[in-house]
């Protein structure tokens, strides 16, 4: 396994250590039980959203994708735009405008479904775990209904399960858009550092026999 960047390092033990990621018996909104859980949510702490932060903006530099703007997608993406944008400022020098949405539009004050800067140009969209895309599908038609042009998908936990076919819900969606989907794990990643924690061995082979019935390449 290749090194772990600081980022990628510091988010797996803050993840483990306050519950972010769980293991056991849980079901995913796509209705498959699995035997692991990733909480965003979790991480509400100021190390933790840092750390968090830290993560994405790494990844979003890695990736080499070239984006103008962030956008969050509601509602945990909403407090992961603003925090990544502000990582990429601090820890790489780099500015972008960001919004994000309301699932609701608002009929009074300034209106409409998105707060924050105009979206256009060149989008980054920004979330915390893919599996089916469902989320991440209605983000993008959000941007480009806005006339932006949504040029990837920037997460957490990528976890690399089929979408509505046999292909990954990321491929899916590169296939459908035209968008790269960079993640700071994906579910072969994570096992990998897992394993590297010396993690209890037979919840890892829970969590890799369920890669096998429902992930993708």
């Amino acid at each position: 396994m290749s090194a772990l960047r600081p980022g990628q390092q510091e988010l797996l033990h803050l993840a483990l250590d306050s519950g972010a990621l769980l293991f056991g018996d849980f079901v995913t909104k796509a209705g498959r039980e699995t035997p692991y859980f990733f909480n965003s949510a979790k991480l509400s702490t100021g190390r933790g959203a840092w750390a968090a932060a830290r993560a994405l903006a790494e990844a979003a530099v890695a990736s080499g994708l070239e984006f103008n703007m962030l956008f969050g997608a509601a509602y945990k993406g909403i407090p992961l735009v603003a925090l990544t944008a502000l990582a990429l400022q601090r820890n790489h020098g780099l500015d972008f405008r960001f919004a994000y949405n309301r699932k609701e539009a608002k009929a009074h004050g300034e209106g409409g479904a998105v707060v924050g800067a105009k979206l256009k140009n060149r989008v980054l969209i920004v979330d915390d775990v893919l599996t089916a895309g469902t989320a991440a599908r209605e983000a993008i038609e959000r941007v480009r209904d806005a006339g932006a042009n949504p040029v990837g998908l920037l997460l957490l936990l990528d976890r690399q399960e089929r979408g509505s076919g046999q292909r990954s819900a990321a491929r899916e969606l590169s296939d459908r858009y035209g968008l790269a989907v960079c993640c700071v794990f994906g579910l072969d990643s994570l096992l990998a550092a897992l394993r590297s924690t010396g993690l209890n061995e037979e919840l890892l082979k829970r969590v890799d026999n369920y890669r096998k019935k429902y992930g993708a390449a």
